[in-house]
């Protein structure tokens, strides 16, 4: 499995979305300071998760999330319990 993920940061509320095939490595590396984009705003927890067979959707699930704003509000609209929840 792939995997499309939105992980919030417990510092700021900044959000980050990424895509892995382990997201147990993935968020530990996110909060091992290990990936240089998030690293000043660890720790971090999942907030949101998308699996999909092929690593390819799932790729192009992250970059329609971060380069179209109208994709990046409707998930935002989606998620909102749980972003305010995290």
């Amino acid at each position: 499995m792939h995997w499309f993920y939105v992980i919030k940061s417990q510092k700021n509320g900044e959000l980050y979305f990424g895509s892995t095939n382990n997201l147990v490595r993935r968020l530990k590396e996110h909060n091992d300071n290990r990936t240089f984009s998030t690293a000043r705003y660890s720790p971090w927890k999942f907030v949101y998760v998308e699996g999909y067979a092929s690593r390819e959707d799932s790729i192009h699930r992250e970059e329609q999330v971060k380069h179209y704003g109208k994709v990046y509000a409707q998930l935002k609209r989606r998620i909102s319990k749980s972003l305010r929840n995290a």
